[in-house]
């Protein structure tokens, strides 16, 4: 099964995601959450690799990536857990070192799981209507898109 990223604009500030994966919710919540798996697909475009991946799964607990590309390149982010239902929904902030989204962002991701195919939705409020749309012009779902499919691919792995 081969999804694409479908994206919308619920509101002037959010941005939408959605994408779905032929694997049961519960595993595709534990890519999002746990950092040996993270390691397996959050990696970054061709050329890039995670430098750091912490996570302290917990409310109000932390996370931080870091990514390095070949050359002298970090792309950094940090950010903190504000909800944790396992394995349906998780809601988080997120600001990135190199501020380009216009302040910190809110990320809420919900899974829905029917006949063992799981639906992404990820919802990204930014603070403003510019920071949202620069976002969306910007290239970041087209990169989030190439995520997306190391994940499927890392899922694809995992069955028996």
């Amino acid at each position: 099964m081969t999804s694409t990223l479908a994206v919308s604009m619920p509101s002037d500030r959010e941005l939408r995601v959605t994408r779905t994966f032929a694997a049961p919710r519960a595993l595709v919540f534990d890519c999002w959450t746990k950092e040996d798996l993270l390691k397996q697909w959050l990696t970054g475009p061709p050329g890039w690799s995670f430098a750091t991946c912490t996570s302290d799964l917990r409310v109000g607990g932390q996370y931080r990536f870091v990514w390095k590309d070949q050359g002298s390149g970090t792309l950094g982010l940090t950010g903190t857990f504000r909800e944790i239902a396992r394995p349906g929904r998780l809601v988080s902030t997120e600001i990135f070192d190199q501020d380009w989204t216009g302040g910190e962002t809110i990320v809420t991701i919900l899974l829905t799981e029917d006949a063992g195919v799981t639906t992404l939705m990820q919802t990204i409020q930014y603070s403003s209507q510019a920071a949202r749309d620069g976002a969306a012009g910007g290239g970041m779902t087209q990169g989030m898109e190439m995520g997306f499919q190391k994940l499927e691919e890392f899922l694809e792995k995992q069955k028996p």
